[in-house]
């Protein structure tokens, strides 16, 4: 364990601070200040002896949280990166991205604000990188069987340098024109700069991971082909088809997908240059869906400088503190201030959306909301409480519904659920004998964790299907939705 009186002696928990808001709002950099050395350290001697460390628990990858904390505080970085990359492949994404379900379940949360497990857990792989502790761990021999992985999100990257490190040839299709998927294309560079991920892919690219970027399955090349070059195809999509809000006005200009709006950001970032691009600069922005898509746009829009911008939420706002139904070790909804909602704008909760109102010209001008009420468990307009909020820009932030089916399921004819989701048995193997699937193509939208978890779950069934054995870890089963998303 960390020091035995840390969690007695640090009571408070610490966080680095974020830059000035009007610093911040200047440029597209991470929003955090350098950490100090000596308040990691202080933190990390907050982690308790447990008798059950219950982050094990809150994290679906398993991470060795409480032996981590104990390097950190004992200063031996080397150490704690080499127990972080024993079951994370990707902590530099996590620890800036992931919701840290692990804190929520910190014994010490029971009674003090639980440990800084996501900020450790990053300066932990900051002082590797930047100590030259990242390196390439190439396989020791060749299977010789190979491995096409559709998909280059968190999942699928997962899941290529798993099998890529067992000594399968593996290759990486994205259709996209680089490689990322939702880390390169979505997520906003004021979360997480683009050179971690740069790094993560020329390590995996030294250890023998092939990426075929512009190639999308289905289309230049048919699923059946794909699978017919490969002993094994693993599906990592993602959850990329858009909940869309079927109300009067929905068609005018000026309403769009939130996705749509932030990958143009990040294509503008990466220095492209993007025809007609989607702007704040200058309008009235309203932001449909108060979850972490909705958080990116609202950071996006102030960056570009939107004359205003309003975030509305259908629902009630969530309390501050735990409830009585959600007790720990639970994940809790509760209210959080994001970096994006300190820059400014307004939060309405129990607002509905009745219609967009349109300018002579076709474009949407405003938008015509009603206070939120509960019937019979549905939430639906109140009638008579009715306004206009002005709208030059609407994001629809709304979530996501499943992965896209088309060439899927036309041309291999695999199932989907429900849900919306790619069918898979316990072992992430669809109907199809040989193709496998993982993260939110199989899961539905979910947490960053749960991909990277899934993808090394899904890497080792793979490796079991083609060698008959396996010696790679299956953290989760595709059943195990212990944590609510």
């Amino acid at each position: 364990m960390a020091d035995p009186k840390g969690f007695l002696k640090t009571t408070e928990r610490e966080l680095p601070a974020r830059r000035p808001v009007s610093v911040r709002l200047m440029d597209w950099k991470e929003v955090y200040e350098q950490g100090d050395p000596a308040q990691l350290r202080r933190q990390a001697g907050r982690c308790m002896d447990c008798g059950v460390p219950f982050c094990h628990q809150g994290c679906p990858l398993g991470n060795l949280i409480p032996e981590w904390n104990d390097l950190t505080w004992r200063g031996e970085g080397r150490d704690a990166i080499d127990r972080l990359h024993a079951t994370n492949n990707f902590p530099e994404f996590t620890g800036r991205l992931c919701p840290a379900p692990c804190e929520a379940s910190c014994v010490l949360g029971i009674n003090q604000p639980p440990v800084t497990i996501k900020q450790v857990e990053v300066s932990i792989i900051d002082d590797a990188v930047a100590n030259g502790w990242v390196t390439p761990i190439p396989p020791s021999r060749l299977t010789g069987k190979t491995v096409a992985v559709v998909g280059s999100g968190p999942a699928g990257l997962a899941a290529a340098q798993q099998l890529t490190r067992a000594g399968h040839t593996v290759a990486v299709f994205e259709r996209d024109d680089r490689i990322g998927g939702l880390l390169r294309y979505g997520i906003p560079d004021f979360k997480m700069e683009k050179k971690h991920l740069e790094m993560r892919l020329a390590q995996m690219k030294a250890e023998g991971t092939r990426f075929r970027a512009g190639v999308e399955i289905g289309v230049d090349i048919s699923w059946p082909e794909l699978k017919q070059r490969y002993d094994a195809v693993v599906v990592a999509t993602g959850s990329t088809v858009p909940r869309d809000l079927a109300i009067p006005g929905r068609d005018l200009l000026g309403v769009h997908f939130a996705m749509d709006y932030l990958v143009q950001q990040n294509r503008v970032g990466a220095g492209d240059s993007v025809e007609n691009q989607i702007s704040a600069e200058g309008k009235h922005v309203v932001v449909l869906g108060g979850g972490d898509t909705g958080a990116d746009c609202i950071g996006t829009a102030h960056r570009q400088r939107a004359l205003s911008v309003t975030n509305l939420a259908i629902g009630k706002q969530p309390p501050e503190e735990r409830t009585a139904d959600q007790p720990w070790p639970m994940y809790p909804n509760l209210f959080e201030v994001q970096s994006a909602h300190e820059e400014g704008g307004e939060r309405v909760y129990l607002a509905s959306t009745v219609e967009f109102l349109a300018n002579e010209a076709g474009e949407v001008r405003a938008i015509r909301v009603a206070e939120t009420e509960y019937l019979d468990g549905r939430r639906v307009p109140k009638a008579g409480t009715e306004r206009e909020i002005p709208a030059d820009l609407v994001l629809l932030a709304l979530g996501f519904t499943g992965a896209e089916p088309e060439t899927l399921d036309a041309q291999l004819d695999v199932p989907f659920d429900s849900r919306g989701n790619v069918e898979r048995d316990g072992q992430y193997q669809t109907s199809e004998p040989g193709v496998f699937v993982a993260g939110d193509a199989g899961r539905g939208q979910s947490l960053i964790v749960w991909a990277i978890a899934e993808g090394r779950a899904a890497a080792s069934a793979v490796d079991r299907y083609l060698e008959g054995d396996t010696q790679l870890p299956f953290p989760v089963r595709p059943t195990d939705r212990s944590i609510t998303v």
